[in-house]
């Protein structure tokens, strides 16, 4: 994982509510245990025909969605199933945060895992970004705030763990890693 201490960025928005993990990344493509990959199917029974062709009106097929790393999107983004593929999708597509005035709690700890930030804002801030499509935001990850165009800064909800491991770039794995001398230490005494 990449250390994640700040993001400035387009945004694409999705403002459909209640979008579920299949939906994110529909179940036919979850036989794989690698990320490679998955960013192409990303949403894809929205983004493509049955034929293939990509939808030209779906907003990732559309050319100012290019680049963009901040995907804003409708109430109860990422309920359903757990599938850690569904921040595996949204990484591999490019996306490193998810903003929503409300992400289910499992997609949320998967994101978090991953280093993908779940973000989550109040009803005011969330109808501007969605009124606003394309609008550069600034994440700040250390002070936990979300910088919008006009000058306004957002707080966010962050777990201090959570901001550790995404500062620093590691997963729960790593940080248990990064301390195993003191835990050998703990063994020898105990």
């Amino acid at each position: 994982m990449q250390p994640f201490t700040t993001l400035t960025s387009r945004t694409v928005v999705l403002p459909a509510t209640n979008i579920d993990t299949d939906q994110i990344i529909p179940a036919r493509f979850l036989t794989t245990t690698t990320r490679a990959g998955l960013g192409a199917h990303l949403f894809e029974d929205w983004r493509y025909e049955a034929s293939g062709a990509p939808r030209a009106d779906f907003v990732l097929n559309r050319p100012e969605s290019a680049g963009c790393r901040i995907l804003v999107a409708g109430r109860n983004f990422g309920c359903g199933s757990s599938r850690e593929h569904a921040p595996w999708a949204l990484l591999d597509h490019g996306f490193r945060v998810v903003v929503s005035t409300e992400i289910a709690d499992i997609f949320r700890s998967n994101s978090l895992k991953n280093g993908l930030l779940p973000l989550i804002v109040d009803a005011p801030t969330s109808a501007w970004l969605i009124a606003h499509p394309g609008a550069e935001l600034t994440v700040d990850v250390a002070s936990a705030t979300l910088a919008l165009p006009e000058g306004r800064r957002v707080a966010f909800p962050l777990e201090a763990f959570a901001q550790h491991c995404l500062l620093n770039g590691v997963d729960e794995l790593g940080y248990l890693l990064s301390r195993s001398r003191e835990i050998e230490a703990f063994e020898r005494r105990a």
